[in-house]
């Protein structure tokens, strides 16, 4: 039996803001997302903590900028892509409570619309 790849899945607005990363950035991201939908985890790649479990962070600093994307893996079949940013934040890594919010809210309405 081959290698089960899950459906990379996008909730609308993360996938516009994703759009607007540089493309490299994109490509980069993209191989840890497929990395994820193989079964498997980016280097990249590490839980986000403070939104249960499941719920992965991929971080990618490129040219001197941060780049952010947030997926769940928990979600039916697919990995769920709800939120990507360009991290603008001058206190170290942490993340912004604004972003927090909204991917808390972004993985709320998901599973309500998937019930």
């Amino acid at each position: 039996m081959g290698r089960v790849t899950r459906e990379i899945a996008w909730v609308k607005q993360a996938r516009k803001e994703f759009e607007a990363f540089p493309p490299r950035a994109q490509r980069i991201m993209l191989y840890a997302l497929t990395v994820a939908a193989e079964g498997g985890k980016a280097d990249i790649a590490k839980p986000m903590k403070g939104l249960g479990s499941g719920v992965f962070e991929i971080a990618l600093a490129h040219r001197g900028e941060t780049y952010r994307a947030v997926y769940a893996l928990q979600i039916r079949e697919a990995i769920w892509v709800v939120h990507a940013f360009q991290k603008k934040s001058k206190q170290g890594i942490k993340t912004p409570r604004q972003e927090i919010g909204l991917m808390r809210d972004r993985l709320k309405r998901l599973k309500e619309q998937l019930k």
